[in-house]
């Protein structure tokens, strides 16, 4: 008789039990969709944040324009973006030379049709520009230089052509070359609350001059309470970068109204 080699036993899970021992389950990996779901819960809470606070500045402290035409030329060109402070009306007021932008006080622009309908890249455009993060078109508004203030008197013009504010001629450098300070003769007192605004470039600017000539001065000043703020800076393109000067030295002779 031949010897039958001994059989291994199994072996014992070590707990008294007598049963086979099982090998631990490998960790399941995170799945796939659980991933991309948080990274889209995470992209969501990071624009709705960027939004809100884009809105808070464009509410309180700057707002970014869209420069559309050319009544500010030099100082200004058509396409530029320009930075607005709010801050600055709040906290310095208004003053003779800012560039300032302000809501149309009626009859200013041209009635803008705009297309009905739903197209998404101008409802996504017009929600850009709703919070702040696109440069407003401007549609709305209009951005001139401020030459006289509530109770100034702004006559065009004295015997060498110049503009005067409370009877002292002004030498204007902003003006664009070639330009007269105006083509329109003109003698008014700005109200209380209001300014009188020009463009830099005087026979392109549709500007307090026109709206009317033949009254004192009420019509074509803009009230302050239309002024968004005070242009301070060009942030585009990038070869046009600068600040927007208020050639304080121009008005340093006017007298108080």
């Amino acid at each position: 008789m031949t010897d039958t080699p001994p059989r291994a036993l199994p072996r014992d899970s070590g707990t008294g039990g007598g049963h086979v021992a099982q090998r631990p389950a490998p960790p399941r990996p995170r799945g796939f969709l659980r991933s991309v779901l948080g990274a889209v819960r995470e992209t969501v809470i990071i624009v709705v944040m960027a939004m809100v606070l884009s809105l808070v500045v464009k509410t309180w402290v700057a707002q970014a324009f869209f420069i559309p035409s050319g009544s500010m030329e030099d100082t200004l060109q058509v396409g530029d973006r320009v930075i607005v402070s709010k801050l600055h009306k709040q906290l310095d007021g208004i003053h003779r030379g800012d560039v300032v932008v302000f809501r149309d006080p009626g009859g200013w622009l041209p009635k803008i049709s705009r297309p009905e309908g739903t197209d998404p890249v101008g409802v996504v455009e017009q929600a850009l520009t709703f919070v702040g993060l696109l440069p407003d078109p401007a549609d709305e508004h209009l951005i001139k230089r401020v030459i006289g203030v509530g109770g100034d008197r702004v006559v065009c013009c004295d015997a060498e052509q110049r503009l005067t504010v409370n009877g002292s001629p002004i030498e204007e450098p902003y003006v664009y070359p070639g330009d007269d300070p105006s083509s329109l003769s003109f003698d008014i007192t700005v109200p209380p609350d209001s300014v009188w605004v020009m463009g830099d470039h005087r026979s392109d600017s549709q500007d307090s001059r026109y709206h009317p000539l033949d009254g004192d001065g009420s019509e074509g000043s803009v009230p302050l309470d239309n002024v968004v703020g005070r242009g301070i800076v060009t942030v585009w393109p990038i070869g046009r970068i600068g600040t927007l000067p208020a050639y304080p030295e121009v008005f340093a002779a006017v007298p108080a109204p």
